[in-house]
């Protein structure tokens, strides 16, 4: 039987299980697999490992690293700013990119990371997440508008903002609706934001081919770039996130958003396919 070598980290409690495909067995063993469907087996919280999703980490020829990233449905995502920050983490602890700023290639295109490093070990990483793309837009489910903000990190998000913080039941039930709308063909995440005051934020993501994430790291980028361009924040804005804190850090509307936040190893294993 064959067995697969696997890493599981976590960012905020975003969590995956990460393939090291530097490993040229590993590499030729998921060549000849179903990622989609290994996705979904290994993601099972009671049959599989348990996880937000697969993360496979890949050589590249114009980067340090490339990722691919399938969420627990078996989806392939563009982007994710915590399993990135996770992949920044794994190279540079593993010795496979021995400097503090690495170049990630993800689907959303190359991605710049800084490490922030203590006693040889990753404690957090700044990554840049790229120009967000915002623009206002109108969900209309049955006969009643609902506004929100459409923001682009490399994925989709649709931000939306309420006096208090969403529950669990309301935000699965809102999440699931509006990111599996017909306004939106190939789906969307949902945010919805509680703002605090204009330098933090309360935020529950519903992420596409996932559910409901205990973080989101390009989902906290686009609430705050959402909520800097309605005038409701500062330039630096700390989310909070069931799972902990990130900065978020946007300059100016034409310079990209920088996200900071930890990342954190949990155990080594081996998965029988």
């Amino acid at each position: 039987m064959k067995t697969l070598p696997f890493i599981k980290m976590h960012g905020l409690g975003n969590d995956y299980v990460f393939v090291d495909c530097f490993l040229p067995q590993t590499a030729a063993l998921m060549a000849k697999t179903d990622l989609s469907a290994l996705a979904r087996r290994i993601s099972d919280r009671h049959c599989g490992v348990g996880s937000d999703g697969l993360v496979l980490i890949l050589p590249a020829q114009e980067a340090d690293a490339r990722m691919r990233m399938f969420n627990a449905d078996g989806s392939e995502a563009q982007m994710c700013g915590n399993a990135i920050r996770c992949v920044a983490k794994y190279l540079y602890e593993s010795g496979l990119c021995n400097k503090s700023r690495l170049f990630v290639d993800t689907l959303a295109g190359i991605r710049i990371l800084s490490l922030h490093v203590n006693d040889g070990h990753v404690d957090q990483v700044t990554v840049n997440m790229g120009v967000p793309s915002i623009k206002p837009d109108v969900l209309t489910p049955n006969t009643d508008p609902l506004g929100f903000m459409a923001v682009n990190m490399g994925n989709p998000h649709a931000v939306f903002f309420r006096d208090t913080v969403i529950t669990s039941e309301q935000l699965g039930k809102e999440g699931e609706r509006i990111g599996t709308h017909p306004h939106f063909p190939e789906g969307t995440n949902v945010e919805f934001v509680c703002v605090r005051n204009d330098k933090e934020l309360d935020l529950r993501v519903w992420e596409r081919g996932t559910g409901e994430t205990q973080a989101c790291g390009t989902g906290a980028c686009a609430a705050v770039a959402a909520a800097i361009k309605l005038g409701k924040m500062q330039r630096s804005v700390t989310v909070h996130l069931p799972g902990g804190d990130l900065l978020i850090q946007w300059e100016a509307n034409d310079k990209p958003v920088f996200m900071t936040g930890s990342a954190t190893e949990v155990f080594r294993g081996e998965y029988r396919l």
